[in-house]
């Protein structure tokens, strides 16, 4: 067996990027922020000093295995995008298209704009500004191997289940809780029939592992930790702050090390 077969043979046994895995990632951003309660919307909202949703392209932009990024964006700040791709040399960026009414109308909108050569599509929220490269690669590795995987954390609380009234009904065992996280990664043809299927017969998801869940297709967890939060308040943006600065910080100390 020749170099290239054994290489081949390595690569699907560990889910490891491989050129035909051309991935496109859609980041849903076109949300209004109510929660948010702030002059911007979150995703332009400033954090070290550049906005939210900058921290979420460049994370893509740098992960090896994403191909593409299609940008599904508030109708009236797409052409502020346009001007954060140049500036902030986000070239990945084929395509910014405008959300919809909903998060999952946004994403189906973004679904139609990502290249013929797509054999995954990675889809992430916008206002999650601390995910990583690293994490966006752990999760895709996982889709390549299995055909589908969300970053995900262990849950450590314990839950309970209440019944109508505001009462503990059921304690749910939490060795077998996950709190889903973004990005979610499936085979592009998988993806596509399952929100097609569920735009058919009207049914609406909270997140995308659900439309693939509707069609029985199993899906690989991956643990991500618990700095990846979607900011949804103004008090969430202390964290990410904080996050960041300290990132930057050891960031700069290796670069003085080295």
């Amino acid at each position: 067996m020749c170099f290239k077969k054994i290489a081949g043979v390595l690569r699907a046994i560990s889910g490891s990027p491989h050129p035909k895995n051309f991935t496109s990632a859609i980041i849903a951003a076109g949300g209004s922020s109510v929660r948010f309660e702030a002059a911007l919307t979150k995703q332009m909202t400033p954090v070290c000093g550049i906005p939210l949703i900058v921290h979420t392209l460049l994370a893509f932009e740098n992960t090896e295995c994403i191909h593409e990024i299609i940008v599904c964006a508030k109708r009236s700040e797409i052409d502020y995008y346009e001007e954060l791709v140049k500036k902030h040399g986000l070239k990945k960026v084929s395509a910014i298209v405008a959300g919809g009414n909903t998060r999952q109308e946004s994403v189906l909108n973004g679904l139609k704009a990502v290249s013929d050569k797509s054999k995954y599509v990675a889809v992430s929220d916008g206002a999650r500004c601390l995910v990583t490269p690293e994490q966006i690669t752990s999760v895709c590795l996982a889709a390549y191997k299995y055909g589908a995987a969300t970053a995900a954390h262990k849950s450590t609380d314990t839950v309970k289940i209440a019944d109508s009234k505001g009462f503990i009904d059921t304690t749910i065992d939490r060795n077998t809780v996950w709190l889903a996280q973004t990005p979610q990664v499936f085979k592009t043809k998988l993806y596509r029939a399952a929100a097609y299927t569920a735009l058919k017969k009207q049914y609406e998801v909270t997140d995308d592992n659900m439309l693939v869940e509707y069609v029985k297709h199993p899906i690989r967890l991956v643990e991500c930790g618990t700095e990846n939060i979607k900011i949804t308040t103004v008090d969430d943006m202390i964290m990410a702050t904080t996050v960041l600065e300290n990132r930057m910080k050891v960031n700069k100390n290796k670069g003085e090390e080295a």
